[in-house]
Formats: structure tokens, C-alpha cells, sequence
């Protein structure tokens, strides 16, 4: 259990990093020798006009940062520590704990903030405290997204589980089914023409994943659900009957994340290094997913996008520790390269003009977009292991001319910290400059801007 903490940071033991496939297969278990890390140069496609190559990751591998194996309480307890009343304006202002598993995966709607972890246990969590909970039959939770009065998780076992509040008491969550469902699984076994082939010589029907979910996201206007797995593939689901429309071979490895925008575009990023972009569009009587084009093609595996509100700009972290961004008003031209990591980004979350990317190296960097130029306002420090998911809700408190967010940030250290940011803040970086479309900065004590690390991060 997580003790108070004085302004959100506290100090533990030196962590054991053994057994670390079994806590997260994203990160490998190997890294002894950083000469087994070169340095790798990326390139973008033709289609990504004004992209730059001359980026160097290898520096170091982010294994380094990979989680500990600790043993779970018998008798696990949950706790909020709540810090300092009069705060500044961006920093930790709590912590919640629930000593039973490293966190994979956030959602926040409204007051409530669910948590994932590889217990199979989803939290949920109100005003900051323990509201209820409820369990998975099996599966790693590694994805949650909400939409309406439906909870969506997506798991370790390849299949994605619905959930609904219970009219009668807000608090208990029922299981509302499974995606594919029982009738369509049943449906489409008894034609061989659905069954596809997969890996290892063996084939499933494509309506199921076949491996990990990896990613879910929401088109919320068209009612459609997007699953991304470790099968190379990701699917596209309609939420009002759980009905699968279709699925896509994305990728040459595992697809890492997927993310649906506004016009119809989806973007996906895989371990095999690239990010490419997809479109709905009317097909006869249907509709279709058509490859459109490859934004990103490097050796590093990229683990995270995400896209702003508007779905003016994409964003795409690697496991060299970088945030590549591209621009929707200019044809989805390259527009630079945020450095503020040296080792792999997990995870990424845009909120009006901010985007932040959580990390290996257990910080979020807030970022603040005005135009084509990325300011970095902080660096947010406290966890003591890898930052594996973000969570983003507007603060009540937020004003027109003071727009401020509460961030929550899921860790491998077991623990989920809340943060309050705001986009006027100040401090936090020594020195900023942007020079050829890349952002870099110096915080306090560093001599030299951080650079990306090791690309041996693969599987989100």
C-alpha cells in the first residue's frame, strides 16, 4: 500500500526485475548488453512529405525501466493518499492504490475512473475513492473504453467483454456479453469459408482474435467499436449489436494501437515499426475499411498513437523514446519530432492544445501544441515504474481562460496517480527550442536534450 508521500514522490528498495515477460510481454526480458541495442536510423514513406531521418535511437534499452516482480498481498487493500490542499499548477495531488497487480489500462467518464490490471479485476473508482468493482473470468485487462452505459474491455485472452450498470444500484456492474458473441461464433463456424489462417499452421474463424487485444477505440458518431491485437490484425464492431463487420490484416507484427478520427480515418501502429492509415468508405451496399497510406516506417516498434480532439493532428510514440507528429490540414504532412524521453513511450493522451506521453522512465510529459510548436510546461514525476496508460478529464474548477485537466496516470508500479494540470502553467523545463521541426528540452540538472532510447520494446 502506497503511504503519503511528500509532494508525491516516495522512495522504495531497489526493484528485482525478474520474471518481467510474465508481467508484461511487451517488454523483454533480455537486456544485459546494450550493444545488442544499436543505433537505428528511421525513415518515413513517400507519402509523409517533409519527414526527417536523420533521427538516432539505441542509446539505451528501455528494458531498464521494466517493472519488478513483486508479490501481491493475500489480502489486498486499496488507499488514496491525498496531498497538499494548496497546490501549483501542475503536480501530483494523490495516489490510489490497490496492491494486486500492475495497471494496464484507464478510462474516465464523468466522475468515475476505471482501472485495469493483470489481476483481471476492473476498478472503479469515484470522487478519487474505491466505489465498486468487478471481475473477469479470464484475461489480462489491457484496454477499457466507455461509451454510453456500456464498458467495454478488451484482454489478454483475445476477447473483448461488455459490461453495463445495473439500473438498481449504480454501483454493481453485469456482465452483458462477449465479442464475437455465442450466436455469431456458432453462426459463422458452420461455413468453412469463415475460417482464416493464423499463425503457427493453425486456422480460427476471423470474426475472433486470435491473440492479445492490445487496443480498443470508439467511434462514438458512427456507433463502432475497433479492437487491435497482437494477430496482426484489428477489427471493426458495431456497438448496437455487437456484431462484427469486418476485420483487417494491418500489419507484418503485432498492431500495437489503433485509434479512429473524424471523416472516417483510423490510424494503426504496430511492432513492426510503421504507422499506416485507413479509411471507411461506402463499397456497394456496404461499407469498407481501404488502406489509404504509411505515415511512419522505422526498425523501432511503435506503442502508442493517439489524436487530439479535433483530429487536426496524429501522434505516434516509439519505443526510441520519441513522439513523431503529423498534421490532417496539410495532407497528414510530417510535423515534427517531440523528444522528451530516452527511453520507450507507453502511452499518450491529448486534451485541447495538450498532449502528454507517459514512458518508461516513470514521467509524463506535458506538452502544449500552439501551431506547428510543441512546448514541453513539465515533466510530472512520482511513479517507481513504467507509466503504461494515461487518463484525461476536464477539472471542475477549469475556466475559459484558465483551462485546466485532471490526468490520471496508470503504472507498472502498481499504482494510479492523479495529477492537476493546467494549459497556462509555467516551469518545470530550464530551456525549450525548436529547431527543423523537432522539439527538445533541457530540464534541470541535464546537460545535453533527451534522446530516444533503446528500440527493443516490441508488443505493447
Amino acid at each position: 500500500m502506497l503511504a503519503a508521500q511528500t509532494k508525491g514522490i516516495s522512495r522504495r528498495p531497489t526493484p528485482n526485475y525478474s520474471n518481467i515477460m510474465h508481467s508484461d510481454p511487451n517488454i523483454s526480458a533480455s537486456f544485459s548488453n546494450e550493444d545488442e541495442y544499436p543505433s537505428r536510423r528511421s525513415t518515413a514513406s513517400a507519402t509523409s512529405p517533409g519527414f526527417s531521418d536523420n533521427r538516432l535511437s539505441g542509446e539505451g534499452s528501455p528494458m531498464t525501466m521494466s517493472p519488478w516482480n513483486q508479490t501481491s498481498s493475500s489480502n489486498p487493500k486499496s488507499s488514496w493518499s491525498q496531498f497538499e490542499e494548496n497546490v501549483p499548477q501542475n503536480c501530483l495531488i494523490g495516489s490510489m492504490t490497490r496492491e494486486e497487480g500492475h495497471i494496464y489500462s484507464l478510462a474516465t467518464t464523468g466522475e468515475l475512473l476505471y482501472t485495469g490490471s493483470d489481476s483481471k479485476n476492473i476498478r472503479v473508482w469515484k470522487n478519487l475513492k474505491e466505489f465498486s468493482g468487478f471481475k473477469s473470468n479470464s484475461g489480462l485487462v489491457k484496454a477499457i473504453v466507455i461509451s454510453g452505459d456500456k464498458i467495454f474491455t478488451g484482454h489478454q485472452d483475445g476477447k473483448i467483454r461488455v459490461w453495463k450498470v445495473s439500473a438498481k444500484n449504480a454501483s454493481v456492474h453485469k456482465r452483458a456479453g462477449t465479442l464475437p458473441t455465442l450466436k455469431d461464433i456458432f453462426k459463422s463456424s458452420i461455413n468453412p469459408s469463415n475460417y482464416v489462417e493464423v499463425r503457427r499452421r493453425r486456422s480460427a474463424l476471423w470474426i475472433k482474435h486470435s491473440d492479445a487485444i492490445s487496443c480498443l477505440s470508439l467511434n462514438e458518431e458512427q456507433g463502432l467499436l475497433y479492437s487491435a491485437s497482437w494477430d496482426r490484425t484489428f477489427k471493426v464492431w458495431r456497438v448496437s449489436d455487437s456484431k462484427c463487420l469486418e476485420s483487417i490484416s494491418a500489419h507484418d507484427d503485432a498492431v500495437n494501437s489503433v485509434v479512429a478520427s473524424c471523416e472516417g480515418m483510423v490510424f494503426t501502429g504496430s511492432a513492426d515499426g510503421s504507422v499506416k492509415v485507413w479509411r471507411r468508405e461506402l463499397l456497394g451496399k456496404g461499407t469498407k475499411h481501404v488502406f489509404v497510406q504509411t505515415l511512419l516506417k522505422q526498425e523501432c516498434a511503435v506503442t502508442a498513437l493517439c489524436v487530439n480532439a479535433s483530429g487536426s493532428v496524429v501522434y505516434c510514440g516509439s519505443s526510441d523514446g520519441l513522439v513523431n507528429f503529423w498534421e490532417h490540414e496539410k495532407q497528414l504532412s510530417h510535423g515534427g519530432v517531440l523528444r522528451g524521453h530516452k527511453v520507450a513511450v507507453l502511452c499518450l493522451a491529448a486534451a485541447a492544445n495538450l498532449v502528454f506521453s507517459g514512458s518508461a522512465d516513470k514521467t509524463i510529459c506535458v506538452w502544449k501544441r500552439e501551431g506547428v510548436v510543441h512546448t514541453c510546461l513539465s515533466v510530472l514525476t512520482g511513479h517507481n515504474g513504467p507509466v503504461k496508460c494515461l487518463a484525461v478529464g476536464e477539472d471542475k474548477e477549469s475556466t475559459a481562460k484558465n483551462p485546466r485537466w485532471v490526468v490520471y496516470s496508470g503504472s507498472l508500479d502498481k499504482s494510479v496517480k492523479v495529477w492537476s494540470v493546467s494549459e497556462t502553467a509555467e516551469g518545470g523545463v530550464s530551456s525549450f527550442r525548436s529547431v527543423g521541426g523537432v522539439s527538445s528540452f533541457r530540464t534541470e540538472g541535464e546537460g545535453a536534450d533527451s534522446v530516444g532510447g533503446g528500440g527493443g520494446h516490441k508488443r505493447r
